[in-house]
């Protein structure tokens, strides 16, 4: 039997009373919960208790915890405000990127699951706007998605940095063994870099972002 995804399936009725909550209220405890405890604490059973109901309810509207995540990365893909296109598709995309950085930043459980483009109502509508952004670019479909998952795979890689807390002992200890080694004059190029200069993830992301875009759809003719 073909699976069915969740949002071509309508809820069960099942037996007895009718559901005492929707597919989106479980969706939004699910969100939550994510947010307060972190995706690997997440059960249907722990949604449910959030919800005061039993867990074999929250199957009349979805049919395993990674439907239930599906529909929580769409849910949250709806977050995005889609403004109509400038026509500087490049400040577009990297002020859509920014908003995606926000997103994550809001949902940290999103670095576990996003990797791709989301195919659900909010995905779909998210993408549609930036192959919108990009109607008028020479480059092939092929470049503009590969574009797009690049985008994406920046927005989720800057997110697990800027939220990663590194150990302050452990970061004690390797700034000692560094300088200790530095000191060696073994490795004069990394001895002579100013750290004065370092920025943060969240500095530089729109820096980065603009530059990845332009080097993977630059047609030679700027950044229109």
């Amino acid at each position: 039997m073909a699976h069915e995804v969740v949002w071509l399936r309508g809820v069960s009725s099942g037996v007895g009373r009718p559901p005492r909550h929707t597919r989106e209220t479980v969706t939004l405890a699910a969100i939550h919960a994510a947010d307060r405890d972190g995706l690997p604490a997440l059960t249907m059973r722990s949604v449910a208790a959030q919800l005061g109901t039993g867990g074999g309810s929250l199957y009349r509207h979805v049919a395993s915890r990674e439907e239930l995540i599906d529909l929580m990365v769409d849910h949250v893909a709806g977050e995005y405000l889609l403004h109509e296109p400038s026509g500087r598709w490049l400040d577009d995309l990297v002020a859509l990127a920014v908003q995606g950085l926000q997103i994550h930043l809001r949902h940290p459980w999103l670095t576990e699951v996003v990797g791709a483009p989301i195919v659900g109502p909010n995905g779909l509508r998210v993408s549609e706007h930036v192959m919108t952004l990009l109607d008028e670019h020479p480059a092939n479909d092929g470049q503009k998605l590969v574009a797009y998952a690049v985008m994406n795979a920046l927005i989720t890689s800057f997110a697990r940095a800027i939220r990663s807390a590194p150990d302050p002992a452990r970061t004690e200890a390797q700034a000692a063994y560094l300088a200790h080694v530095l000191a060696r004059g073994e490795h004069p190029h990394l001895a002579a870099l100013d750290p004065s200069t370092a920025r943060q993830p969240d500095d530089v992301f729109p820096e980065a972002i603009r530059r990845v875009l332009r080097g993977l759809l630059d047609d030679d003719r700027g950044d229109r």
